[in-house]
């Protein structure tokens, strides 16, 4: 899914953005979670977020280029502000990367995120993923790495050269769109998490606008479906480690602060416990 032009004209010009009530009782739900999830911790772990598949800028207040959407320290509506929130939450460093990615420069992390890789109508200069680009994500992952790769549909986010990488795992994204909603049709977005299973612990109500979908081989592990069975979020081991893909970008700011959707859902506490299941999944890979 995408922001809305609106929210994305408005992070090129807010530097700073006032925390209201709803975002305040979002963030309150890092101190209000059951205590098996507070028992996770990535402490000494660094999460690397890509700035180079997804590397659009504005220019902020002060005139200055900036990169922004999906990003950590953006703070509005296109941002992952209350994302990289929830990795510190359990200790983890929130880092990014502008560059191309090496198994050197990835070495550092255990975590690499990849999300919403850029088109020409989001970005006139994308850095598509290529094969070698690919085949170094692929050395790192094998030797512990994991790789969290987030989609989206076809209008907002390059899906074919994205696929070089997801294919080598067993994770195809469907380059169709799905879940599409017009206007504030949230039912349209709507996916109930009734029965939990991993990645969450408690049933959810999520919201994911505007997906694609998945399709599965190599013995990769299907994890979400909707109730029209498209599949949405799917897993895959490694060598010594493991992938994960889901179909949306669906944990930024605009659907987990509270503020626009309707109570029921809750992005938000379905992320802290989305987080909590990869740092558990890592501490039982191989080391």
């Amino acid at each position: 899914m995408e922001p809305s032009l609106i929210s994305r004209r408005r992070s090129c010009f807010v530097a700073h953005v006032v925390i209201g009530k709803a975002v305040a009782a979002a963030l309150a739900l890092l101190f209000c979670l059951p205590a098996m999830v507070w028992a996770i911790s990535g402490a000494g772990d660094a999460v690397l977020l890509d700035a180079w598949y997804n590397s659009q800028t504005c220019r902020n207040a002060a005139g200055q280029m900036e990169l922004f959407h999906y990003k950590w320290d953006d703070f509005s509506d296109s941002g992952y502000s209350l994302f990289a929130q929830i990795w510190r939450s359990y200790g983890v460093a929130t880092k990014t990367l502008d560059s191309a990615p090496t198994v050197e420069k990835l070495k550092a992390a255990q975590f690499y995120v990849i999300v919403s890789p850029d088109i020409p109508a989001k970005n006139p200069d994308p850095h598509y993923m290529t094969e070698e680009d690919a085949d170094q994500i692929v050395q790192w992952v094998h030797g512990g790495g994991v790789l969290l790769m987030m989609e989206n549909d076809p209008g907002n986010a390059d899906i074919p050269h994205m696929d070089l990488l997801a294919d080598k795992f067993g994770l195809h994204f469907n380059n169709v769109l799905v879940h599409h909603v017009v206007g504030d049709d949230f039912a349209a977005g709507r996916i109930d998490v009734t029965n939990p299973s991993p990645p969450f612990t408690h049933p959810h109500v999520l919201y994911m606008k505007d997906t694609c979908s998945l399709t599965l081989s190599q013995g990769a592990v299907p994890l979400l479906r909707d109730k029209a069975g498209d599949l949405l979020m799917a897993y895959a081991k490694y060598g010594k480690g493991m992938v994960f893909a889901v179909t949306d970008p669906w944990l930024y700011n605009e659907y987990t602060d509270g503020k626009k959707l309707p109570p029921e859902y809750d992005n938000f506490a379905a992320g802290k416990e989305f987080v909590a299941w990869l740092l558990e999944q890592r501490s039982r890979l191989p080391h």
